[in-house]
């Protein structure tokens, strides 16, 4: 939920140009000839390696919260490289300063970006599934379009082939355009999707559910998508689905809350804790769904209205989960004593990241897994 930084919603989302391509063109292009289909691991399948974006400029940032978010990405990079490679590019112009706060504990690699928004810029990294070659891993290009043309995003826009790339994997390409942080997948055919951010005509015009359901379900290995509604047109992503639920494993799902009455969030995530409590997974099992609330407070130096305080999004990586803490040591200790309980065996770790928080993401956010 990144509340646009300069970026006016409502002005975007009114001239959002048209892409200007039907149902027909949804079909995968180019280099995954050979295999029938692909898959998209759960994020808690082992990693080869972590990728980020050392990217807050002062131009979007504005010089005093961009230094905050370079600590904060720092501290998250420094605590995954702990558990696992960690991949960031970096501005030639930033790598010196990201040196010094990152240290030996992450690998920089210098490519121009926008942003850190690692999540929805990088690719959907993915595996073969039947046909040829079975062992073959690809990259999917989702084709960012800056949330709908919210934000420039000229650099960002060639991250995923980049990455996909210097990783050495097949570049998938589709004429479908979202982003990963719309993307939550159990590993096991079961995908929750929001519609506000996949179906909505800044990123798809006139393409249809059936027609968007056909193409994740070849790229992502998908038998059952279950859509919440999200919400347009409230922050910059209109809704990604990693703010609001993800999987621990299939069956079940943990489901962000806001109990703040005066929040938009407080009808959203009651009316996805509706849907998801009725909801079955590709298996037929009924959703196990644990409940974590937003903290009651904040910090106070960074806190805004588009200050993303949720749980959700946290980063499960090779031996741990990378999760947020905000100062309220009530919804902060029920955050890590519940993560403890759904993830037996592996180290719980809250980290600040107020910073990014405040310009409306987490550490999910900024982060994308590599799978072995």
């Amino acid at each position: 939920m990144r509340i646009g930084l300069k970026a006016s919603v409502a002005a975007w989302l009114a001239g959002a140009r048209d892409h200007g391509f039907a149902d027909s063109a949804l079909s995968v292009e180019g280099i995954d000839h050979g295999a029938t289909g692909w898959v998209m691991p759960d994020e808690g399948a082992p990693h080869a390696a972590t990728w980020m974006a050392f990217g807050p400029s002062e131009d979007l940032w504005g010089r005093r919260l961009q230094a905050a978010a370079q600590d904060d990405l720092a501290r998250v990079a420094k605590t995954i490289g702990g558990f696992e490679p960690v991949n960031m590019l970096v501005r030639e112009e930033d790598y010196e300063i990201a040196q010094s706060k990152c240290g030996d504990a992450v690998n920089l690699i210098v490519q121009p970006v926008d942003d850190i928004w690692m999540r929805d810029t990088g690719p959907v990294f993915v595996r073969s599934h039947g046909g040829g070659d079975t062992h073959a891993k690809g990259g999917i290009d989702f084709n960012f379009n800056g949330w709908g043309d919210k934000q420039e995003h000229g650099h960002d826009a060639a991250v995923a082939r980049s990455v996909a790339q210097a990783a050495g994997i097949r570049q998938v390409s589709t004429r479908l355009v979202l982003e990963g942080g719309a993307l939550e997948v159990d590993g096991d055919g079961t995908a929750i999707l929001t519609e506000s951010c996949v179906l909505n005509p800044n990123r798809n015009p006139g393409v249809s559910k059936s027609a968007c359901e056909a193409a994740l379900r070849h790229l992502l290995g998908l038998r059952k998508i279950i859509w919440l509604p999200g919400v347009m047109g409230k922050d910059i992503t209109d809704g990604h689905t990693d703010f609001y639920a993800r999987f621990v494993r299939p069956g079940v799902v943990v489901v962000h809350l806001d109990d703040d009455t005066a929040s938009y969030d407080y009808a959203v995530t009651r009316r996805h804790l509706d849907i998801l409590r009725q909801a079955t997974d590709a298996a037929g099992r009924k959703l196990q769904i644990v409940v974590l609330p937003a903290p009651n407070s904040v910090r106070v130096a960074y806190e805004s209205d588009g200050f993303a305080a949720g749980y959700v999004n946290f980063y499960v990586c090779n031996g741990g989960v990378i999760a947020p803490q905000f100062g309220d040591r009530r919804t902060d200790r029920n955050t890590r004593d519940k993560l403890r309980d759904l993830f037996p065996g592996r180290e719980i770790v809250q980290v600040d990241i107020d910073g990014i928080a405040a310009a409306g993401g987490g550490i999910h956010c900024t982060t994308q897994q590599q799978p072995v």
